[in-house]
Parts: C-alpha cells; sequence; structure tokens
C-alpha cells in the first residue's frame, strides 16, 4: 500500500480518537455533560439515515447489538427517540423526535463553534477547501463501495 495512504488513514484515526476526546474535554456544555458520544454519535445516525434499525446501529457503531439496546433504552426514556414499525414484526424503526433532533442541533451549534474557533487562525480558506475536495471525494467512493 502507498505509504501516503497509511500516514492519510494514520492521520484520520488519530483526528477522530484524539480530536473526540479534547472536544468533550475542553467544551463545558451542559449537553456533553447530559449525554455520552456513544449516545450523541447514535442521534447522529438516525439523524443522517432519516431512519434505522437497531441490527444497523450495532453495525455503523462497531458494537454488539446489546449495547445499542441500552443506549437506545436510555434515548428513548429522554424522548429523544421513538420507533415505528417495520415489515419485520422482530425488529423497529428508530427515528429521531422533535426533542432528539433539538440535541442535535445544539450539539452541532457548540461542536461547530468549538471546531471554527479551533481552526481560525490555524487554517486558511484554500486549506479547508482542499480538505472539503477530499472528504466529499471519499464519502463518495465509500458510498458506491456500499459503506
Amino acid at each position: 500500500m502507498d505509504e501516503r495512504i497509511k500516514e492519510a488513514v494514520s492521520l484520520f484515526e488519530e483526528v477522530l480518537i484524539y480530536g473526540t476526546e479534547r472536544v468533550i474535554r475542553s467544551v463545558d456544555e451542559p449537553i456533553w455533560k447530559e449525554y455520552s458520544p456513544e449516545q450523541i454519535q447514535v442521534l447522529k445516525l438516525i439523524y443522517k439515515e432519516g431512519e434505522i434499525t437497531s441490527s444497523r446501529l450495532a453495525i455503523l457503531q462497531g458494537v454488539h447489538k446489546s449495547a445499542i439496546s441500552n443506549r437506545i433504552k436510555k434515548l428513548m426514556e429522554k424522548e429523544l427517540i421513538d420507533t415505528k414499525p417495520s415489515g419485520d414484526k422482530r425488529e423497529k424503526i428508530l427515528v429521531l423526535t422533535s426533542l432528539g433532533e433539538d440535541v442535535i442541533n445544539e450539539s452541532d451549534r457548540v461542536l461547530h463553534e468549538y471546531i471554527g474557533k479551533l481552526m481560525s487562525n490555524q487554517v486558511d480558506d484554500r486549506e479547508i477547501d482542499q480538505f472539503l475536495v477530499t472528504f466529499r471525494k471519499l464519502r463518495e467512493i465509500l458510498k458506491m463501495n456500499g459503506v
């Protein structure tokens, strides 16, 4: 494999792992104290997919279905998600409630504000444009390959 691809993957992993940890540690917002990063990610995935099964969530989060069941239970208790029937009686489809959408919007606002401040004097417009082009292309490649 091309060494540049190895480095790109490694950098991407580092940004995901250490970036998430730094944001959670640095941002003093009630929303990040009330909900775990995993719960926020579940909400984000439901938001992005529109509706999703718990099995698909488990695959996307790379965890056992029992971990997803626990997250779903907590989010349902907080009335952030709801279920609707599917064609398969054994599985329900998860959807966001309006309260869940509010949590996502607040989480996004906090994250965008923090990252914007972090990058404002460090990254110029040309670099942001390059980043967007690269990640849009990566997203399309992943979609074409069923990921």
